[in-house]
């Protein structure tokens, strides 16, 4: 599934949710290989209680590092795969 490249001051800021509608957080920033450009993953945080009872791995600050195979939509939202995070 490919998903239409925006700038990433386009994703930063934005709530991520579950495809379910359950809230997790606000990106932080993008991870991205700087050869290729490829999205690595997303760092999230104001991290929701919900989130954080999910087995999700965590960066240097604390922050939920999600993959980007687990991104479904980038809208108003940043929809994720609960499944695919993990």
């Amino acid at each position: 599934m490919a998903i239409e490249k925006r700038p990433s001051t386009q994703i930063v800021g934005k709530r991520v949710v579950t495809k379910e509608g359950k809230s997790i957080g606000v990106v932080k920033d993008i991870s991205f290989e700087t050869r290729t450009g490829e999205l690595i993953q997303i760092m999230v945080t104001s991290t929701t209680n919900y989130a954080q009872s999910l087995n999700i791995e965590k960066g240097k600050g604390g922050e939920l590092l999600i993959p980007y195979a687990a991104i479904l939509a980038i809208g108003d939202f940043v929809v994720v795969s609960e499944e695919d995070m993990k």
